[in-house]
């Protein structure tokens, strides 16, 4: 199979730069299946997974947020953070979620506050979930 160059950033890093022969992420509109020579394209990201096809096998990584373009020379992925799923600290994770789950528990939804928890929430479940799949 064809490989393309793919990277993805993080405000704090360069999380993966390299070749792979085929990338699925979810966008807002649902999972994308991007395989080298793909037709330019540019989508949001929401809180997900993305699995990265590396040596004939996937590797899944949980990323909160971002946007992925694909152009004739490279894929590019812009995300709020990155973490491969075996790397995924699942004490630091549990730890996120309780926290999240009290602190909506204190506020009104109203509250610009609860938004914040409920994305906390959200992205500490897709760790959850994504460090399931090692």
């Amino acid at each position: 199979m064809t490989s393309f160059h793919l990277q993805i950033y993080t405000p704090d890093r360069l999380f993966f730069d390299g070749e792979t022969e085929n990338l699925i992420v979810r966008t807002t509109v649902g999972d994308k299946g991007i395989l080298a020579r793909h037709e330019p394209y540019v989508a949001a990201l929401p809180i997900g997974k993305l699995k990265i096809k590396l040596n004939g096998e996937f590797r899944t990584a949980a990323v909160s947020e971002g946007v992925v373009k694909v152009s004739k020379d490279k894929t590019v992925i812009l995300t709020q953070s990155c973490e491969w799923a075996d790397e995924i600290d699942v004490e630091r994770a549990n730890a996120a979620k309780a926290e999240a789950e009290q602190r909506m528990q204190s506020l009104q939804k109203e509250d610009k506050d609860y938004l914040v928890a409920e994305y906390k929430l959200k992205r500490a479940i897709n760790r959850l979930e994504t460090s399931k799949l090692r």
